[in-house]
This record gives C-alpha cells, sequence and structure tokens, in this order.
C-alpha cells in the first residue's frame, strides 16, 4: 500500500497501519499573553470542538491575539478613566492604589465576562 496519498485536499500518511492527516500547526507570529493562554485553556477545556476547528484552520493563534488586543484595550480604557478620578496621588497614596487596583479587577472582571468565558 501507499505511504502517501491525497483525498479531498487532504494529504494521508500511513503511520503504522493507519493513515492519519498530515497537518502542520503554523508557526505563531504572534506574542501569547495572559488573557490569550486564558481565552486557549477554556477553549481546550469547555469547547474543544471550536478549539479544534481554529487549530486545523490555522487561525488559532490569530484569534488568541485578537482576544489579547481587545483585552488590553479594555484595560487601558478602564485604567485611564480611574486616572481622571482617582484622589491625588501624593496626599492619598493608600486611596490612591486601593482605587487603582479597584478599576484593574473591574476591567478583568469585563474582560472575563465579554471575551474569555464565552
Amino acid at each position: 500500500m501507499k505511504e502517501r496519498f491525497v483525498e479531498n485536499g487532504i494529504e494521508y500518511v500511513k503511520n503504522g497501519d493507519y493513515y492519519i492527516p498530515n497537518f502542520e500547526v503554523p508557526e505563531c507570529k504572534y506574542e501569547i499573553r495572559k488573557y490569550g493562554r486564558l481565552r486557549k485553556q477554556h477553549l481546550k477545556t469547555k469547547k474543544p470542538c471550536q478549539y479544534s476547528m481554529l487549530l486545523m484552520t490555522g487561525k488559532l493563534f490569530e484569534h488568541l491575539h485578537e482576544i489579547d488586543v481587545q483585552a488590553q484595550e479594555i484595560l487601558d480604557q478602564f485604567i485611564k478613566s480611574a486616572e481622571q478620578t482617582a484622589p491625588d496621588k501624593e496626599a492619598h497614596q493608600m486611596e490612591w492604589v486601593g482605587h487603582m487596583n479597584n478599576a484593574k479587577a473591574c476591567a478583568e472582571e469585563v474582560i472575563n465576562h465579554e471575551l474569555i468565558y464565552v
């Protein structure tokens, strides 16, 4: 029997007694940061079909990069708006830290609910 053959546009390679598709995962051109990794883990565990489809079509890393970019934009917007309403940093340092931490926590809650775990 043949070692390789193409059927329906997919190349198959003989591995032992079985023929398996010869897929190659494309190299990641993007830096995948915190929110992209969270999305990848969610897809792997809770939505394996969508994860497999993105992986096989070669769009997984692009999807994860888009999630990272959108999450960073949301985080930046929350931080920017929090800076405008924050107490004076020099006079009330602990209140300022609490205010900024609260803004970051709110941003992460929105990111998780709107981007990561959907």
